[in-house]
């Protein structure tokens, strides 16, 4: 079976990644399971984060690599969080996520207290490489627009899904069921958009 290692420790991100692309039936490894550490995300944009990640997990696992950069976009904050999503509040250590969360949440609700545009959107990068040196990788995106709620809501997703509210549906993302939001979220709309891309002849060509 060909294999592609997934350049996150993000469970929540590796959940969704894993459910989308079952259809491929390729062998998806995470690369905390071949023993590679997140690396730096120094960029200032999603493209450029995304490609260090991929190039990092390729580099040191010799495999195909699929990397993952996402954020939420405020409109009232002049598109922050954005590419700090995950540490918008601060670091925090990658085994307390929750808590992360929590605080990222709580720093959002914080900043838009007294403000009425509560525009929002998701964005997601995905990035395939066939190696480190790949001049030529796969780059698909996706946005999700909705608004920021005023309390949170939902227990599943992770992120900012329990404030971000879908208006057509009337429910957060932490209200929706897993493969309710894998069809509509940014990171679904990016990973189908590289399905799309990926023909057999494709498979072949990025995938081992």
């Amino acid at each position: 079976m060909k294999k592609i290692v997934i350049a996150s420790n993000n469970v929540g991100k590796l959940n969704e990644i894993t459910a989308i692309l079952a259809q491929l039936n390729i062998e998806i490894v995470p690369q905390s399971a071949l023993g590679v550490a997140e690396t730096e995300e120094p960029h200032h944009t999603f493209i450029e984060n995304a490609l260090v990640k991929a190039r990092h997990a390729s580099q040191h696992t010799g495999l195909p690599a699929l990397a993952d950069d996402s954020g939420i976009c405020v409109d009232a904050l002049n598109d922050a969080p954005g590419v700090r999503s995950a540490r918008f509040a601060g670091e925090a250590p990658a085994t307390n996520r929750e808590f992360q969360d929590e605080r990222n949440n709580r720093k959002l609700l914080e900043l838009l207290v007294n403000e009425s545009n509560r525009k929002a959107h998701y964005y997601c990068v995905v990035v395939l490489v066939r190696n480190a040196d790949d001049p030529q990788p796969l780059i698909c995106e996706g946005e999700w627009h909705g608004e920021i709620a005023w309390a949170p809501r939902g227990d599943g997703g992770f992120g900012y899904d329990p404030l971000f509210l879908v208006q057509e549906l009337g429910k957060t993302s932490a209200e929706l069921k897993p493969e309710e939001k894998n069809r509509i979220s940014h990171r679904g709309k990016a990973l189908t958009a590289l399905l799309a891309r990926l023909s057999p002849n494709d498979v072949r060509r990025h995938l081992r």
